[in-house]
């Protein structure tokens, strides 16, 4: 620590930070623009200066840039020189020379990081009376806008784009006042953290192209905290909502999890929620009725209770589902009961998480943080593309990758914080990253080496690498001498690091490569070193559901077959994605009553006899549980419309009827009383109630806010109908207010919305929400881990041996998850629509040329389903020999089982 002084005042501070931050992280408003606390310092925009004297004695002083001037003890400073004053000044009205003064219209006005700083520095006047440069703006595909004009050359777009993030599509073009951001012509930008753009750009130049869509001003947009519900990462994130409609998703910091950014999928796949095939009111079918018809809920309630009223035991089958929360879960398994409650997820990811479980809870190797995976000095991943089953995470990898170059510059006396000096020191330097994955990734370049096969073969080179760990390992199945050699290579890695990292998980497919991969970390967890295990599941709360002992989805298809009356519960699940299309198509059709209930009108769906319309992540409240072990609360955003209600409470009104299995739902109040009923029920669970304050937590007794305190328009939304202000709707699962009358204060961490600070209107206003810039939020980060590793190794080794594909054919089908399109939910929406590739099968240029069929062509894809499906063939030449790769779930693909034997064959135009 040091103790530097800012005019006059004695401050104590961190000294390894530059003044900038140091200044920021005391509460002092000090203006900046290219600075950004994730990538560090450049000294592009000058907007930071101060003045420094040399001591105590000395009255004049120098101006100095804020940004690129360590902390040193007993440094004298001034914020409010005049000189430096108007040195601030001056600069931003150089600034402004070009900058079309069109706040009114400017979508970033109200949230504009420039409006502030020119506030801030007290530049109001305009003597420039000049032409303005302008600008030719570009398309940039559906995410995003382009406003050239708006630009102030801080670099922030290309350092995060280019540098943080790893694009190569986006650049800074011409020179002097004339330098243009964008592309080399019009297209979509690449990278899948294009959209955080947004959010970084301190001007209007690239803004939120979903937003525009159905505009409205930032301060108009009411918020809550919530939860990505489109990976199992559990990024933090904040909608914003108008009339009823989700308008967009912003970033909400979390120190522990995504910090600073997002991924596009979970940006924009809200839109969902907005969609034509949302279910909005009960829909019932007739026995005789090709469609469903509406009904009230009154009679949606009748309906329910009479037929749950007849279903006792083990007649009664209830089927949960990994992206609903654990409070709907548990509600449907206290209706069900614990043996007819069944996973909704085939048997082989079943068995891949309780596996997980098991791991987690038995090993001393920590399921990190994406923080944590940030300082990993040697990592090995197993069987994951990253960047499109754990996005969030391959971002977290870039950056680790980094931290040879770091170290190496902090030898040579260079803090972290000066961004490209590091850069240019560290070189080429970078931490070792293996990539054992199914074919090339667009993280390869990060990778000192990569291997490419299916599980069988990418399971058999972990096991080298853990017996080459440890020579009481498993021995591996043979691997040829190429292999082995790099098994050494990497083993010397990770016992060489201080923090290595395995990274693996389920969208192989292979219990055996989950088994391989916890070796690999066993044979690590010697006690010398801080291990981490990581392991990414498929969706939101796979975990969470994990944890509440689902049965499996087999016993339901054969119960079904078994039982002749039965009525079957589907909880927010597409079964036609989870299992064999003729076993979900005989669980449903023949059940004497099918009650699907569901945000989204799905294929098992339409074949229900009632569905009842759930609410999305936007409309309830609940806790999941993320692949770190980690639980978190989502709240609503906005109320349920109409018939839209939380999936417990359609299973609490149906069942209070007399004679109704699950009577025990009636004595639940609201949301609280669920988790708490969960967390008792399952020991697992038991910290759940500590993920966030319950709905009666008050700040001065009073309730938290969702509408921003410039929060206008409330009487003319609803003027068509009424011009006297409505009545604030009820909430009674939380703290929070749908209205702009509360406590606007400090609150814990979990309860921070969005962030506001007087002079501070923008993003950057977070800086005054944090213990210190880039570190824990004030109140804490939310959410609670589950998951802690235990004290001692009682995991014995674990079978690496990859099953046996079924099937028959003449090639090994494999999954190729798609980060635009194999997630169920985001794929709704039209921005990620139009993002998404058409479906494809794909080979090696060795195997086309075997089978005789061409890139481009129509083939015939059999994977002894009994679906036999025409896709276009890509070439992809890194996939193994003798396999085919297909994206996961994509329409018309989703059931397949992996991995399969299939085959294909030409089908002549």
């Amino acid at each position: 620590m040091a103790t530097i002084h800012v005019d006059g005042r004695e401050y104590e501070v961190d000294d390894n930070d530059n003044l900038l931050q140091a200044c920021l992280e005391q509460g002092l408003d000090l203006p900046y623009f290219c600075w950004h606390p994730a990538m560090g310092s450049v000294g592009a925009c000058r907007q930071c200066a101060v003045i420094q004297y040399q001591d105590e004695d000395d009255t004049r002083g120098r101006v100095v840039m804020s940004c690129m001037t360590p902390v040193a003890d007993g440094a004298r400073i001034s914020l409010q020189a005049p000189e430096a004053r108007e040195f601030r000044a001056s600069i931003t009205e150089l600034l402004m020379t070009n900058h079309p003064h069109d706040c009114p219209v400017c979508e970033e006005g109200g949230e504009c990081h420039l409006q502030d700083m020119t506030v801030m520095t007290g530049h109001n006047y305009r003597r420039f009376r000049g032409l303005k440069r302008t600008h030719r703006n570009q398309y940039l595909g559906p995410f995003l806008n382009h406003e050239m004009n708006r630009c102030i050359a801080c670099y922030r777009c290309t350092r995060f784009y280019r540098e943080y993030a790893g694009g190569d599509d986006l650049h800074a073009l011409a020179s002097a006042d004339n330098v243009y951001f964008g592309r080399h012509e019009d297209g979509v930008l690449d990278s899948v953290f294009s959209g955080n753009l947004a959010e970084v750009c301190p001007t209007g130049v690239f803004t939120d192209r979903t937003l525009s869509s159905r505009y409205t001003r930032k301060w108009d947009l009411q918020t809550a905290p919530s939860v990505c519900v489109h990976c199992s990462l559990g990024c933090n994130t904040s909608p914003g909502e108008r009339a009823g409609s989700v308008r967009r998703i912003q970033n909400r910091y979390n120190g522990a999890v995504n910090g600073y950014f997002l991924c596009d999928r979970g940006r924009y796949g809200y839109e969902f929620a907005n969609g034509d095939d949302r279910v909005r009111e009960p829909l019932a079918r007739e026995p005789d009725a090709d469609a469903a018809r509406s009904i009230s809920v009154d009679e949606a309630v009748d309906r329910a209770t009479a037929v749950l009223s007849g279903a006792r035991g083990y007649a009664l089958i209830g089927i949960g589902s990994p992206r609903a929360s654990l409070e709907a879960n548990f509600a449907l398994r206290e209706l069900v009961g614990p043996d007819a409650f069944h996973a909704g997820y085939d048997d082989r990811e079943q068995a891949m998480l309780e596996r997980i479980l098991e791991i987690y809870r038995g090993s001393p190797a920590r399921a990190p943080s994406l923080r944590d995976i940030e300082s990993a000095d040697a990592v090995l991943v197993l069987g994951e593309d990253l960047l499109n089953t754990a996005p969030r995470m391959a971002l977290s990898l870039r950056q680790a990758a980094r931290g040879a170059a770091v170290e190496h510059a902090e030898k040579l006396g260079i803090p972290a914080w000066q961004d490209h000096s590091v850069r240019q020191a560290g070189g080429a330097r970078r931490s070792p990253i293996f990539l054992a994955t199914t074919c090339a990734t667009e993280i390869d370049e990060l990778a000192a080496a990569t291997l490419h096969g299916g599980p069988a073969e990418i399971a058999a080179f972990a096991q080298a690498v853990a017996r080459a760990l440890d020579r009481d390992a498993p021995q591996p199945v043979m691997v040829d001498s190429e292999t082995g050699a790099l098994a050494r290579r990497v083993a010397d890695a990770l016992a060489a690091a201080r923090r290595p990292l395995i990274i693996s998980g389920t969208s192989s497919h292979s219990l055996g490569l989950v088994n391989a991969a916890a070796n690999v970390a066993h044979a690590l967890c010697d006690g010398a070193r801080n291990v981490h295990l990581s392991m990414i599941t498929a969706e939101c709360n796979s975990l969470g559901l994990a944890m509440l002992e689902p049965a499996p989805l087999a016993d339901a298809f054969e119960r079904a077959r078994q039982q002749e009356d039965y009525v079957v519960v589907v909880l927010e699940n597409d079964l036609y994605r989870r299992g064999p299309r003729e076993s979900v198509r005989g669980l449903l059709n023949n059940a004497g009553h099918c009650i699907v209930i569901d945000s989204l009108l799905t294929a098992t769906g339409r074949d229900a006899d009632l569905v009842l319309p759930a609410a999305s992540f936007a409309e309830g409240d609940g806790t999941l549980v993320s692949s770190e072990g980690r639980a978190q609360r989502f709240f609503q955003v906005c109320p349920p419309a109409g018939a839209v209600r939380e999936s417990w409470r359609w299973l609490q009104a149906c069942t209070a009827g007399e004679g109704v299995a699950g009577e025990g739902l009636g004595a639940w109040n609201c949301l609280d009383d669920v988790t708490a009923a969960c967390a008792a029920a399952f020991p697992g669970l038991a910290q759940i109630t500590a993920a966030a304050p319950g709905h009666a937590f008050r700040m001065h007794g009073m309730r938290l806010p969702r509408q921003p305190h410039r929060y206008s328009g409330r009487t003319a939304l609803n003027a068509a109908t009424s011009v006297h202000e409505p009545q604030p709707a009820e909430d009674p699962d939380s703290p929070f207010a749908f209205s702009m009358e509360g406590f606007h204060g400090s609150r814990p961490g979990s309860l921070i919305a969005s962030t506001w600070s007087p002079g501070w209107n923008s993003v950057q206003s977070l800086n005054k929400f944090q213990e210190e810039i880039g570190g824990r939020v004030r109140g804490g980060d939310g959410g609670v881990r589950l998951l802690e590793p235990h004290s001692e190794l009682n995991l014995s080794w674990l079978d690496p041996a990859a099953e046996a594909p079924a099937g028959q054919g003449d090639l090994l089908l494999l999954p190729l998850p798609q980060i635009f399109g194999s997630e169920e939910l985001s794929a709704r929406g039209p921005a990620i629509g139009e993002r998404t590739p058409e479906p494809f099968v794909a080979v090696n240029a060795g195997t086309a040329g075997d089978l005789g069929i061409e890139a481009g062509g129509c083939v015939e894809l059999d994977a002894g389903d009994g679906v036999k499906r025409q896709l276009t063939l890509r070439i992809i030449p890194s996939l193994p020999d003798a396999s085919a790769g297909v994206p996961e779930q994509f329409p018309g693909l989703e059931g397949l089982r992996f991995p399969a034997r299939a085959s294909l064959r030409r089908v002549e135009p």
